[in-house]
């Protein structure tokens, strides 16, 4: 007799994903039984496999229990909580209240490979504000007597102080299972920032390196996180006060040619803002030349490379430079003429190559135009034949326009110098941002703008996620972004509910949900003004908001004692394996969740023979939570022929026939899949 498939309460299970890529890769090491021989694959790869007993890597107590705790599925579910959200129908902006691990875990199939960037601000460990579950084995039962769900023996989440013999284990145990999986939601060209402090900014690193891989590695950016010297406080050594913080930086795959643009400026200004500038401040802007032709070119020399080769010199004659202010075009501006000869427009200074003394000790004392044909062995030319032009007897290497400045449509911008030092940020004000009081836990929206600008592109989508979300700074940082660019990224942000010292915003998640609706509605009301964010674009200013909760699905407890009045317990908790009091709503986010369905998956109720029906994905999928379906509704549902339709099991009320008619009539019309729950 044909039956539905079931569907899985559990989360993706992260052992069989990663089993399946082995044997995508390398189907010849698979066994009978569906093991990995790694006899065989240790021939399949030969000489590549390390055998060695001693090898360098990372080791620290707890290192076994810790991939334990990655492999094993979570049971939970992500319940909606619509009366907290903005905008809940129509956003694609996701708030999740819950421990981070147990979310990550719940994420692991809808969002594989969707993050373009991840921003997170854990934890610094410094002795009294790192809380973790203290039993890996148990994190849904903890984090669930944690927040009051189950009975509560005692919270079960602590500081880690360094009293504690595991002081750096228990954060490396704390780090490395959320980093894991954080790198399987990201997508190929995607790329991980991380803010740490001194005191883990050497285990992190490692961590990072293990997971992600060192030649994925890109930066280590030091950051003044501290107007002033000393102002940090805490127990650093007085002689030497710190005021500066880590932004670790690592991409998920660096031969993605999409994976980060590197030479992408932070701070773009428009060339006429940024000579005016100058002007303001008494600088001069040298770039007022442009050199129209460049003549005929003899060689007179040569000079020697780096390693002692020859490369030949040119002397120019006949060439023409001139002024900018004569190039400008009838009834045009100097910006126009600047745009026409872009590529020409120069300069009499600039940061010289290695080669350039060489060059200017064969040209000596003479005035004029030269050059020289140059490979260079890196920097942005490397491996490309490259002509580089000198100034004699100002002893200066040409400097291109095109050098410092990006060319877009007409408009020219000059490209940023921001490096591994980001000082220019203002702290003053950070506890104002948000409109919405949190000490010392904030970060500036306008630095996390700065990794938007590099990581993401304002038209593509980008979903940016945190998962140590605090006051929700990079909700804001993606609402701002996008009201100054007109993008449409998304953030995704999960905060644990830890107790704050706001009376009225009892837990840390209440004060981020509460800060992105006072973002939306200031947006809303007053266009931003109130909150520094001076656009009025018609733009995704909501949020869902989900807390995590166990499933809406009573799990067999196969560790219950074997004895008869437990196992009939047992059996009696599942004539009806609903839990009680969840609403169809928490039940189809649920399976949405557990089908791969990511949470801003669009939803339509519709009325199909007299039933709810939750049509999916513009009716890709159809989802029936009534408890007494009909030979009607499951026709009705058929000939609308979706890909997947999913019904409760208690549905068919242990109507067998209408449930092997169900099947049936689901195949007739070509359904792919009929699954009850």
């Amino acid at each position: 007799m044909p039956q539905p498939e079931n569907i899985e309460a559990t989360s993706e299970n992260i052992t069989d994903d990663q089993k399946a890529k082995l044997k995508s890769l390398f189907p010849e090491i698979v066994t009978e039984g569906g093991k990995i021989d790694f006899d065989r694959l240790k021939l399949t790869l030969g000489e590549v496999v390390d055998t060695g007993k001693e090898r360098y890597g990372m080791n620290w107590p707890g290192k076994a229990d810790c991939f334990k705790t990655i492999q094993r599925p979570s049971m939970a579910t992500l319940v909606p909580a619509r009366d907290e959200s903005v905008n809940f129908d129509t956003t694609d902006n996701l708030i999740i209240e819950g421990d981070n691990l147990e979310v990550l875990k719940l994420l692991q199939k809808a969002y594989l490979g969707k993050v373009k960037m991840v921003y997170i601000d854990p934890p610094y460990n410094t002795g009294n504000d790192f809380i973790y579950p203290d039993d890996y084995t148990e994190n849904l039962e903890t984090y669930l007597r944690y927040t009051g769900q189950v009975d509560n023996e005692g919270r079960k989440f602590s500081t880690n102080t360094e009293a504690d013999g595991r002081f750096h284990s228990k954060w490396i145990n704390m780090m490395y299972p959320r980093l894991f999986l954080a790198r399987n939601l990201l997508c190929e060209d995607g790329v991980i920032f991380v803010s740490v402090g001194d005191h883990e900014l050497h285990n992190l690193r490692s961590i990072m390196n293990d997971i992600f891989g060192e030649d994925n590695y890109v930066n280590t950016i030091c950051v003044k996180a501290k107007p002033s010297a000393g102002a940090s406080g805490g127990g650093e050594d007085k002689r030497l006060k710190k005021n500066t913080e880590f932004l670790l930086l690592f991409t998920k795959n660096r031969d993605s040619e999409t994976a980060l643009d590197l030479n992408q400026a932070f701070d773009e200004t428009e060339l006429s803002e940024h000579i005016s500038s100058m002007k303001e401040e008494g600088k001069s802007w040298k770039y007022t030349r442009a050199l129209v032709d460049f003549g005929s070119r003899v060689q007179i020399g040569t000079t020697p490379d780096g390693e002692g080769n020859d490369i030949k010199l040119y002397e120019h004659s006949s060439y023409k430079m001139v002024p900018i202010a004569d190039l400008i075009p009838a009834g045009k501006t100097e910006l126009d003429a600047y745009s026409q000869n872009f590529e020409t427009v120069f300069r009499d200074t600039n940061a010289q190559s290695s080669i350039r003394t060489r060059v200017m000790e064969s040209i000596g004392e003479k005035d004029g135009l030269f050059s020289i044909d140059y490979t260079p062995r890196s920097g942005r030319n490397k491996g490309k034949l490259t002509t580089v032009y000198y100034k004699g007897k100002n002893k200066d290497q040409l400097a291109w326009l095109k050098d410092i400045a990006t060319k877009n449509e007409g408009q020219i911008f000059i490209r940023g110098k921001t490096g591994t030092l980001w000082t220019d940020f203002n702290w003053n004000n950070v506890s104002k941002e948000g409109d919405i009081a949190f000490p010392n836990g904030k970060k500036p929206i306008a630095f996390i703008q700065r990794m938007l600008e590099l990581a993401t592109k304002p038209d593509k989508n980008h979903l940016v996620f945190d998962f140590f979300a605090g006051s929700g700074s990079t909700g804001h940082a993606v609402v701002a972004a996008n009201e100054e660019d007109q993008g449409n990224r998304r953030f995704l942000m999960v905060q644990l509910p830890e107790p704050s010292d706001i009376e009225s915003l009892k837990t840390i998640s209440n004060i981020c949900e509460e800060r992105m609706r006072r973002v939306s509605r200031d947006l809303t009301e007053n266009g931003g003004k109130q909150l520094g964010l001076v656009q009025d674009k018609k733009l995704d200013r909501g949020f869902k908001v989900f807390k995590l909760q166990s499933s809406n699905f009573k799990a067999w407890n196969a560790e219950q004692p074997k004895d008869d009045v437990e196992f009939v317990k047992q059996l009696t908790l599942h004539v009806n394996h609903l839990v009680a009091g969840r609403t169809q709503d928490d039940v189809l986010y649920e399976l949405l969740l557990k089908s791969g369905f990511p949470l801003d998956t669009k939803v339509e109720k519709i009325t199909l023979a007299g039933k709810s029906v939750f049509s999916i994905a513009n009716g890709g999928m159809l989802i029936c939570l009534e408890k007494e379906l009909t030979p009607e509704v499951i026709k009705a549902m058929a000939e609308k022929k979706p890909e997947r339709v999913v019904c409760l099991d208690a549905g068919f009320a242990d109507n067998d026939q209408l449930k092997t008619n169900a099947v049936q009539t689901m195949k007739s019309k070509g359904v792919t899949k009929f699954q009850t729950v």
